[in-house]
């Protein structure tokens, strides 16, 4: 069951039992995604919104924060009038131990053959 928002202003999340490896995936099979979640992980810590380069819409953008929200890659907060980012590293790596690691390192290794650098 996914946690419920609290407020308009609480976004609803799903508990660390309710991931699914297949949600996870979907989630992270897309370019846009895996970028904001290598840049992530890349700084170890929660980024807003508008951090984000995204060579997309703001509607599309959003799209893809909402995707990885719901599937339990990323947790969204708000600070104030900024919606933060942070990724949920320790409970994926609770349930797939050594999935994330092995993705971003793939993606790395990946964006370095295409000449992507971190894109």
């Amino acid at each position: 069951m996914t946690t419920p928002a609290v407020s308009n202003r609480d976004l609803p999340h799903p508990a660390r039992e309710e991931i699914r490896l297949e949600g996870v995936l979907h989630a992270l099979s897309d370019p846009m995604r895996l970028r904001i979640v290598r840049e992530l992980a890349t700084v170890g810590m929660e980024l807003s919104c508008s951090h984000f380069d995204l060579p997309v819409t703001k509607s599309t953008t959003t799209h893809h924060f909402r995707v990885l929200r719901e599937s339990g890659v990323i947790r969204q907060i708000y600070r104030g009038t900024a919606k933060m980012n942070g990724l949920r590293a320790d409970d994926l790596d609770v349930l797939f131990p050594g999935l994330l690691d092995a993705l971003l390192d793939a993606a790395g290794r990946q964006a370095a053959r295409l000449g992507e650098g971190r894109a």
